[in-house]
């Protein structure tokens, strides 16, 4: 994994590691353990099943946030290239230097 500059981002990504084993280990153990329906620790289970699910969904959207932000495409093939934009890749800084056939200073 790569090491994040963002402390933010670094926080959510070992939240959403812990709760996702939280969430793992709850629900293993219900399974495992087997739970009366109409018990009260049935309903606080549900509870922070329901609590961990939503941490969880909140760290993803935040990390999925930052990454559509900071991430380049990692794809090199033709079709990946292809649906890219490459308008700031033009070494013309505008349309009308294209038109003219002028480039930017200090280019020869």
């Amino acid at each position: 994994m790569v090491a994040d500059s963002d402390s933010n981002i670094a926080w959510h990504r070992v939240q959403l590691k812990k709760n996702r084993a939280e969430l793992k280990a709850l629900e293993t153990a219900r399974f495992t353990m087997g739970e009366i329906a109409s018990s009260k620790r049935n309903g606080q289970t549900q509870k922070s099943i329901a609590e961990l699910k939503r941490k969880i969904a909140q760290s993803e959207r935040v990390i999925a946030d930052h990454d559509k932000r900071t991430r380049r495409p990692l794809g090199t093939d033709m079709q990946s290239l292809s649906n890219g934009s490459w308008s700031h890749w033009d070494s013309y800084t505008n349309q009308q230097q294209r038109k003219t056939g002028q480039r930017s200073p200090g280019r020869g």
